[in-house]
């Protein structure tokens, strides 16, 4: 899926299936391992036009999950977030575990974003056409030259992947320590990439004419 960082201007649409369950996973991470909120009392505004608190790439994950999927905060209530790692430069990720209960899944849901090779180096698994199946390095390979080819465009790509919390292991009120890490951050199930773009504003390439007639290299 791919979101444009200002879809109002010189869109250019992608089509994809919203009931596939690998969309909803993904959708559901980009919502849910995401701290940008929308401005209060924005409800007649537009949901592209909104004012979002929050960085630019989080901001328009929680743009677009709100335009196809619905409300994010309803998502977020659904699955409220009991513990929680920042992103870093470090780790380059950001991970929260959430409550979860939807029927047939654990009580627990853990939910990763990042810089897409670190996500890649984490996971064990992949979900396709709905199904959790072994991860091989074939599949990294392709995943790995479609975000470098994607980077190569100037558009910055993140990783999602998740992990259903053993019931047995993690049962309800159990205590998520995020210091002295009790919990899995390996073998996990890779879901897939997004990739976000800002095209040029339509007065660039006035400005860079400008800059080349006074002598300046752009």
């Amino acid at each position: 899926v791919q979101i444009r960082g200002r879809p109002t201007e010189n869109q250019s649409g992608t089509s994809f299936d919203r009931s596939s369950p690998t969309w909803a996973a993904l959708s559901r991470i980009a919502g849910l391992c995401n701290r940008a909120v929308f401005l209060a009392d924005q409800a007649n505004i537009p949901i592209l036009k909104r004012d979002v608190a929050g960085d630019a790439s989080e901001a328009a994950l929680l743009k677009c999950i709100e335009l196809c999927c619905g409300s994010v905060s309803g998502m977020r209530e659904k699955y409220p977030k009991i513990a929680e790692i920042p992103f870093n430069s470090t780790n380059k990720y950001q991970l929260s575990i959430h409550k979860n209960t939807t029927p047939g899944e654990s009580k627990h849901l853990l939910v990763m974003k990042g810089a897409p090779e670190r996500i890649l180096d984490r996971c064990s698994t992949i979900v396709i056409q709905g199904k959790e199946q072994p991860l091989d390095d074939e599949m990294k390979d392709a995943f790995q030259n479609a975000y470098v080819e994607l980077g190569g465009l100037g558009e910055r790509v993140l990783g999602f992947c998740q992990f259903h919390l053993p019931d047995d292991q993690f049962p309800q009120g159990f205590a998520f320590d995020t210091d002295e890490v009790n919990f899995p951050t390996e073998n996990l199930c890779f879901i897939g990439l997004m990739a976000m773009i800002d095209p040029p504003r339509a007065a660039v390439p006035d400005a860079v004419g400008k800059c080349r007639c006074a002598g300046i290299k752009v």
